[in-house]
């Protein structure tokens, strides 16, 4: 039969019949290949990624499992027209286990925006479109693409990514966890050394005088002015501390300054410190006679104390710099000598203390109520900071070993709970 000269008539049984099959045409848009392993970084990092898409639900279900998104067997669907018609109770609900949202409008994303800010959750969202513009504003952190992104959506958003890439999305959490790590570390080391240059003041005022005082004025002024600040400012390019994407997100009520901070600065690393430079002083008034002659108070033997004082502090200063290179990982398997700046720090620190010991002007030492050191108290020194890195050390595998049992027994209740 002759076909309808009109494309008006043509029909579907008109045309769909006497073929032959030739094949069959599939077009697919395959994920970038560092999807899936920026995906298994997040799962590492407690992040939970929601895909919400326009695409056939067994299409969005095959991409999310091939990806890692979803891992389980029974994962729900929430279509558009289904997520129209849920209640706000019904949505929290779906959204506690695995769903993926198909078929969706972009104008529907605000809609889970809002149901998981409800649940307390920290909500990052990407979008594209001028639809998305409502969900980028609402989120806590919206994130636009820069390439297909709209210049609507790119002004809603608080981040815009340039390579339209997920992957880097991990690594600039990478990046930021490092960020606040580094701060929290330049935090403990400052706070740390306010200890030892505290204590000797301590020691003079509680025995009335007895104890002649171990560190004076400029001194501290020194360690605050000189031997604190260059290693510090080391600590803040201090590179990603391996592990910082396997742990989970912390609290949005967790404060910089914490509890945990502030008792490792002033109580445990402070003490230690404090420990160092009173040692120091009493070892050097033990070479002069002590206890069987009084503390020094006065003259050379009195200004080599404080000196002694003083250049404990700073070697202490310089074990515990290494070990605020890291909250949990050994230093060394970072390596010991890997950031140059804090390198450079040490040696001014050394700097300071050789220039106050040697200097030959006597009115250096008059100010700064010093004197030459000789090779007994060097070898006191010497030992300090290896002394700080193993006690340290100690503290780090301790901490290891009860966080990889606690992930071991949480994981052992996930799977009993399944």
């Amino acid at each position: 039969a002759a076909l309808p000269t009109s494309l008006s008539e043509y029909t579907p049984e008109l045309v769909e019949r006497d073929l032959t099959f030739l094949g069959l045409v599939a077009m697919v848009d395959p994920p970038r290949p560092d999807v899936a392993s920026a995906v298994k970084e997040c799962h590492n990092a407690g992040i939970r990624i929601i895909m919400m898409t326009g695409d056939y639900g067994l299409t969005a279900e095959s991409i999310a499992r091939r990806i890692g998104i979803i891992q389980g067997d029974h994962p729900r669907i929430v279509t558009g027209m289904g997520l129209q018609k849920m209640k706000p109770e019904e949505l929290k609900e779906a959204l506690k286990g695995e769903v993926i949202f198909a078929r969706v409008a972009p104008e529907q994303k605000l809609q889970v925006v809002d149901a998981l800010q409800e649940m307390g959750e920290i909500v990052a969202v990407t979008g594209d479109g001028v639809n998305d513009s409502p969900a980028l504003k609402k989120a806590d952190i919206g994130v636009a693409m820069g390439i297909t992104g709209t210049d609507v959506a790119k002004e809603a958003a608080d981040m815009i990514l340039t390579d339209d890439n997920f992957a880097s999305i991990v690594h600039a959490i990478e990046e930021g966890r490092a960020v606040y790590s580094n701060i929290r570390k330049f935090v403990t080391y400052i706070f740390t050394s306010n200890v030892p240059e505290a204590m000797p003041s301590a020691f003079y005022l509680l025995s009335r005088g007895a104890i002649p005082l171990p560190l004076t004025i400029m001194q501290v002024l020194s360690i605050d002015l000189g031997t604190d600040m260059v290693p510090a400012m080391g600590l803040g390019v201090e590179a990603p501390e391996a592990g910082v994407m396997d742990v989970p997100p912390r609290s949005r009520k967790e404060s910089l300054v914490n509890k945990n901070l502030i008792l490792r600065a002033f109580v445990w690393y402070g003490l230690l410190e404090s420990a160092a430079c009173m040692a120091g002083y009493f070892f050097l008034n033990w070479l002069h006679g002590w206890p069987g002659a009084p503390l020094a108070s006065a003259g050379t033997a009195y200004r080599a104390a404080t000196t002694m004082t003083f250049a404990a502090t700073v070697f202490a200063q310089i074990g515990m710099v290494f070990n605020c290179r890291t909250e949990r990982t050994s230093v060394f398997r970072r390596g010991l000598f890997s950031n140059r700046m804090i390198l450079f720090g040490v040696a001014v620190e050394l700097a300071i203390v050789a220039l106050w010991c040697y200097l030959p002007f006597e009115g250096v030492h008059a100010l700064f109520n010093t004197a030459p050191l000789g090779w007994r108290e060097w070898l006191f020194l010497i030992v300090i900071p290896p002394v700080m890195l193993l006690v340290e050390e100690l503290r780090k595998l301790f901490l290891r070993r009860h966080e990889r049992k606690k992930k071991h027994e949480d994981k052992t209740k996930g799977e009993l709970a399944g």
